[in-house]
């Protein structure tokens, strides 16, 4: 193999990073101008908040058939033509966006842009995890993430110069101009070897024909709910919880880069810890840990200031950053033959929850006609599953990548 193939700054990890920047950047700009976008179609305050809502499931719902779809195909076809199609479909969808002139326009090309959205760093970490020695993978993989993520802070600031439109159009070119990069780039080594081998590879049913499999697959998914909790509740309706809070002028955009900004130093800082104690399952104890300390804090701020919030979510982006842990340890998990199915669906699985926890949210605070108590609530039923699953989750720090699912 290329030594420019497997080092900890080859090729394959600064392409995946800047793939993942401009995932990044597309996949929250909805969140970061859902306000100025929607009430330019003609809606009232309250419309763009339930609008919001829906629209932001719809995209969700895009990634998590993505999901399916692009790991089937990462399984079948290679990790790069993943890391093609996926980048290509949701450029065009992002450019699209900023034609539309209706709420259905604009939800059936969010839900095209999500399926595009979901290839993008399950198929990279998939590939640099493949290419890598063991002892770098996880590096990598949190340099990926890290770098990635700067793509939500430079939404927030491009949505402070451009009309809403113009900054879809942003994206998708940013997208198209990645596709010119990826052409260098050689498929795994580990792929090619199974392509030749008489296994199925892509089955997703195989994720549920196996108990113990199943298990797995569920562990790995049940793991992550906490990051979009914080990320698609907490800090994306922060507006609204702030003026529960008594806390005025907080720009929900803003709340989202200072979230995505401190995931982009809590990726680097996980991978690194990760690396230090050869442990995957204690750096993400540690940084569930730090989620929580925020959550609470979150909570318990009464007439604070904007200011103080927006620090908040902050510290909540840095204990999120525990979100590259799990998605390495689900394409550790998992045999070549089956490996992208896993890495790709898995965190789209996540994502696509994302209405499911809404819809929990919405639930419990009509239940306790509160809407902080059902905020609490929500992150409660989200929090204790994942430390459980988390705590039955077998340690794959340095695991050998060459094997199969029978």
């Amino acid at each position: 193999m290329n030594q420019k193939q497997h080092g900890l700054f080859s090729l394959p990890v600064i392409v995946g990073a800047l793939g993942f920047f401009v995932d990044v950047y597309d996949l929250l700009l909805f969140g970061i101008i859902r306000k100025p976008s929607l009430s330019s179609l003609g809606l009232s305050p309250d419309q763009v908040f339930t609008q919001g809502e829906t629209i932001l499931s719809i995209q969700m719902f895009g990634l998590l058939t993505g999901g399916i779809l692009w790991g089937i195909l990462g399984d079948k076809k290679g990790r790069l033509s993943v890391l093609f199609g996926s980048i290509l479909l949701y450029s065009l969808a992002n450019i699209a966006n900023g034609m539309v002139a209706t709420v259905g326009q604009y939800s059936i090309m969010r839900f095209i842009a999500g399926i595009g959205l979901a290839g993008e760093l399950g198929a990279s970490i998939t590939l640099v995890s493949e290419l890598l020695p063991k002892e770098k993978r996880g590096i990598a993989a949190a340099m990926i993430a890290g770098f990635g993520i700067f793509g939500a802070v430079s939404a927030f600031f491009v949505s402070q110069q451009f009309d809403w439109r113009i900054c879809y159009y942003i994206g998708g070119a940013m997208g198209l101009l990645l596709l010119a990069l990826r052409v260098s780039i050689f498929e795994s080594g580990l792929f090619n070897e199974v392509k030749k081998m008489q296994v199925q590879r892509g089955n997703f049913l195989m994720l549920f024909n196996k108990k113990e499999r199943f298990y797995r697959y569920v562990r790995c998914v049940l793991i992550g709910l906490p990051a979009w909790y914080v990320i698609g509740v907490l800090v994306t309706f922060s507006d609204k919880f702030a003026d529960a809070f008594g806390i005025k002028g907080i720009d929900p955009g803003k709340a989202i880069m200072f979230l995505y900004l401190g995931i982009a130093f809590g990726d680097i800082t996980v991978g690194l810890i990760s690396n230090w104690l050869q442990s995957r399952k204690k750096a993400l104890y540690i940084f569930y840990a730090i989620t929580v300390f925020f959550v609470l804090l979150y909570f318990f701020q009464q007439n604070g200031t904007a200011d103080h919030l927006y620090l908040i979510c902050g510290g909540l982006g840095f204990g999120t950053g525990f979100s590259v842990v799990y998605i390495t340890m689900s394409a550790e998990q998992f045999g070549t033959n089956l490996r992208a199915t896993a890495a790709i669906s898995i965190p789209n699985m996540v994502r696509g929850a994302l209405p499911l926890i809404i819809l929990l949210f919405q639930g419990l605070r009509w239940l306790t006609g509160d809407f902080v108590t059902g905020g609490w609530l929500t992150g409660i039923i989200i929090m204790l599953p994942a430390i459980a699953a988390a705590f039955y989750t077998k340690e794959t720090f340095g695991k050998d990548m060459n094997f199969i699912e029978e």
